[in-house]
């Protein structure tokens, strides 16, 4: 069904699919304000992040121009660097810091990822289209409200489909994902019509799918700490090629034997659950206390809770009885050797066994030196994981979209610790309020990593002001965060 407010001039195209995201983007108003008022913590706790990289020499080595000694000096702003660059490698450098902690918000479904992840794109173009526009004297610059509206677009494209298609049992990536929902709305920041976000999306589906392979043994790398900033990258790509003339697929998707459908997912048509609108942002979930794979935030606070029961007793521990969801055993269950932190922060085990060790979980608990500590692993081999049907049907129930683990550690004289057993993490729409406090003390910290005590302060001031943050232009914002 078309959209009351389609473009009348846009032309038809053979998959549905296309068009109904680009009237999304392009016509529909987000009357929310729960939306914004979310939307709002969402760029501010993805800019933490992406500050919190900035300390790993792993992350710095992959920003800046990509030939030493350019800039752009029209171009983007990297928050918290001196860079100047282009959009699309500013995309890239951007949505790389944003995931590389695994510390940012979450959306888990048929299929999971990272909303955030969008932030580069839409960071990138929104700067420079806004700082284009202020030198240019023509249109105003776009405003924070812009941005955070492309956002909440985003995170609804990206998450709306992952609701109902599973790309990872098909060993296809989530950030396919992000780069069709970065496609479509850096498309509309940039002033493309209906028609051409729609060409704009058939070329980012024609791109098909990258492989789960770099997060999963025997090739978990860092590639998956960068694969989102390439996604959002990309996407920038596509829609500035689009924007400069370049015309679209008609059919991406549906296209017999060739298509995206045929080709990748045996011929299963794409599912959409349910209307794009704000649903996705307004029940996302943050990370607030752990840099963790989301479907072991629970399990980890739940360890945590332990640690006082089990420190003075580890070398007693006869076994670790761990309850989770199917997607958890699916993904983050690891037996044997861990090589890398890219490993280790995909391990439900090893990341269980650091909170009872120690009764926190931080990005450096991942570091090799710190995985030396022998008790790490002979607390992971003394652990069985099984699944509770009960907490699998909640993490699909779409009024619930619950997070369930238990722990309960045994001892070798027969007694035990108490199960205990969470459902809902911190960062979860049920435990938001409880949640808010730790998410502004997550911002400053992240400020105080980066700024002197006066520019963090003023950071924190402006971010405070819905109101007034809002109305910011995005360079002026955006230079908030220059070193």
């Amino acid at each position: 069904m078309m959209h009351p407010n389609a473009d009348p001039n846009i032309r038809p195209a053979a998959d549905p699919e296309l068009l109904e995201i680009a009237e999304y983007v392009a016509n529909q108003r987000i009357e929310s304000q729960e939306a914004y008022r979310t939307a709002r913590l969402c760029l501010l706790d993805a800019l933490g992040c992406a500050l919190l990289a900035l300390r790993v020499p792993e992350c710095r080595r992959h920003l800046g121009p990509l030939v030493p000694g350019t800039v752009a000096p029209g171009g983007a702003r990297v928050p918290g660097t001196p860079f100047v660059l282009d959009p699309v490698k500013a995309a890239f450098d951007i949505g790389t810091m944003v995931r590389w902690l695994d510390f940012n918000d979450t959306w888990l479904a048929a299929e999971w990822g990272h909303p955030s992840d969008n932030l580069g794109g839409i960071l990138a173009v929104a700067d420079w289209v806004s700082r284009s526009r202020a030198a240019g004297g023509g249109a105003p610059p776009l405003t924070v409200h812009d941005l955070l509206t492309a956002l909440i677009k985003a995170y609804e494209i990206q998450g709306v489909l992952a609701l109902g298609n599973a790309f990872n049992r098909l060993g296809l990536d989530h950030v396919l994902l992000v780069k069709v929902a970065s496609t479509a709305v850096v498309s509309q920041l940039l002033g493309a019509t209906s028609g051409q976000i729609v060409d704009a999306l058939s070329q980012a589906w024609a791109d098909g799918a990258s492989l789960r392979a770099y997060r999963h043994a025997p090739n978990a790398c860092s590639r998956k700490s960068w694969a989102a900033g390439d996604a959002t990258s990309r996407a920038v790509r596509l829609a500035l090629m689009t924007m400069s003339g370049e015309p679209g697929l008609p059919s991406p998707l549906r296209a017999p034997r060739w298509g995206f459908c045929d080709a990748l997912l045996g011929g299963s048509p794409l599912a959409r659950r349910r209307a794009y609108g704000s649903y996705v942002v307004e029940n996302v979930l943050f990370k607030v206390s752990y840099p963790a794979e989301f479907h072991a935030q629970t399990a980890v606070e739940s360890a945590v809770a332990l640690h006082a029961r089990v420190r003075d007793r580890v070398e007693r521990i006869e076994r670790i009885e761990l309850t989770t969801q199917e997607p958890a055993i699916r993904i983050i269950s690891k037996a044997g050797p861990l090589h890398n932190p890219a490993d280790r922060d995909h391990c439900l085990q090893y990341m269980v066994a650091v909170a009872l060790l120690h009764a926190e979980l931080a990005a450096e608990s991942y570091g090799d030196e710190f995985a030396r500590d022998p008790r790490i692993d002979a607390l992971r081999d003394r652990m069985r994981v099984q699944e509770d049907p009960r907490f699998t049907s909640e993490y699909y129930h779409p009024e619930k979209r619950a997070i369930g683990n238990s722990v309960q550690v045994f001892f070798d004289d027969g007694t035990a610790t108490e199960k205990v057993s969470l459902e809902y993490p911190l960062g979860h729409s049920r435990r938001r309020a409880e949640a808010l406090p730790l998410l502004d003390r997550k911002f400053r910290l992240a400020l105080e990593s980066r700024f002197s005590p006066d520019r963090a302060e003023g950071i924190q001031s402006l971010c405070s002001d819905a109101e007034r943050l809002a109305a910011t232009p995005v360079h002026e914002f955006a230079d908030w965060f220059l070193p």
